[in-house]
């Protein structure tokens, strides 16, 4: 495939041990954010229900690596097998068309495993060949491997939630009801096409609605096609909620969020610019240390509520949203940005202490895996 300057960024891992160690690291990494989510809400920046729907994309994004994982098992090893491409460069994640062709064998998965042998069946074949032929049964193993792909995604197909797709769309969680109207919090997340990252979406809203929007057929549809159709990274959060404000009348957003999670950087595996291409230079880590994650919040509160006219004889209320007065052209209230590492690269970023890092949050993996907050 000839290159563009959409793809001249993008890798392809054709070595199967490469490409093994390629997902035990983001096997590790995706198990760390689970942990990073806790102290970031015992330090009171997530309530509870934040951080218990932060973990379930977080969770889905485990499941969307162990599928890859299956899929990609055999890479170099068997003929016809596939080798999975990722971004190396500001990302570290799969390109998107990864997750684009995942969604689709999704949509057929039934008929896959109709085509297929079983799980005890392959195993049963597998262990006769050794035995009789004295060889290994590579075919087989990549057979197995496809068979245990299939089976993830027919999995979260019926439990929602198992995998982190292209588009996740909007659900709503109930908060509190407050004097005329009720508190509800949506919640959704993409895969951006342009980033190759995962970006999850909180959004605070108050329905001053006869319905509960859950409940009302005509709004909560209408409400997740325009917030899906909204979920991109060139758009600034002002410009998002603001819409969100117009188009829907009795909703009332008062706070949105978006995370987002990643690049994550390796000095085996990216491309990296800036301070911490240094830091993982220097570190010269063991590989299960050799990776740095950013985390990225972007957030926008509304100031105050005010009644504006709409044509001759009505009027709605609209938001005033706070922006940051140090850099209101941002369409945010504020950023902050966290850097989640291991012991040795941390060591590293601290000796250097330069000032690109300087100001980031940091969140230290210790050798037995716990999640240590340093400044």
């Amino acid at each position: 495939m000839p290159k563009t300057a959409l793809t001249d960024d993008h890798q392809e891992l054709y070595d199967g041990p490469t490409a093994r160690r390629y997902f035990a690291k983001f096997e590790r990494i995706t198990g760390h954010l689970l942990r990073v989510t806790g102290e970031v809400e015992a330090e009171g920046q997530l309530t509870r229900t934040e951080a218990r729907i932060l973990g379930r994309y977080l969770t889905a994004l485990t499941g969307t690596f162990r599928a890859l994982s299956y899929k990609y098992l055999m890479t170099g090893r068997s003929e016809g097998s596939a080798s999975l491409t990722f971004d190396r460069h500001e990302s570290g994640f799969p390109v998107a068309q990864e997750l684009m062709m995942m969604a689709l064998d999704a949509a057929q998965v039934q008929k896959h495993l109709g085509g297929m042998a079983s799980t005890a069946e392959l195993k049963d074949r597998m262990v006769r060949q050794i035995l009789r032929d004295l060889t290994v049964p590579v075919q087989l193993q990549f057979a197995l491997a496809q068979r245990l792909y299939y089976e993830a995604l027919a999995l979260a197909v019926d439990q929602a939630g198992g995998i982190f797709w292209p588009k996740n769309d909007p659900d709503v969680q109930f908060i509190r009801e407050l004097p005329g109207r009720r508190h509800f919090l949506l919640h959704w997340a993409v895969y951006d096409t342009q980033l190759n990252l995962p970006v999850v979406y909180l959004m605070d809203v108050e329905d001053s609605g006869k319905k509960p929007l859950p409940r009302d057929d005509r709004r909560w549809p209408m409400v997740q096609a325009h917030l899906m159709a909204q979920s991109a990274m060139g758009l600034k959060l002002l410009t998002i909620a603001q819409g969100f404000d117009k188009d829907f009348s009795g909703l009332h957003p008062k706070r949105l969020r978006r995370m987002t999670l990643g690049p994550m950087y390796s000095h085996d595996f990216t491309l990296q610019s800036g301070p911490i291409s240094q830091v993982l230079s220097d570190a010269k880590a063991a590989d299960g240390d050799d990776w740095a994650l950013v985390w990225t919040v972007e957030d926008l509160l509304s100031e105050r509520e005010e009644e504006v006219k709409e044509g001759w004889f009505s009027s709605a209320e609209r938001q005033v949203f706070k922006l940051d007065a140090f850099a209101p052209d941002s369409g945010l209230s504020r950023m902050d940005r966290m850097v989640i590492l291991p012991e040795r690269p941390y060591q590293v970023l601290a000796e250097l202490n330069q000032p690109g890092l300087r100001d980031l949050r940091k969140f230290v993996v210790g050798a037995s895996g716990q999640i240590l907050p340093a400044r």
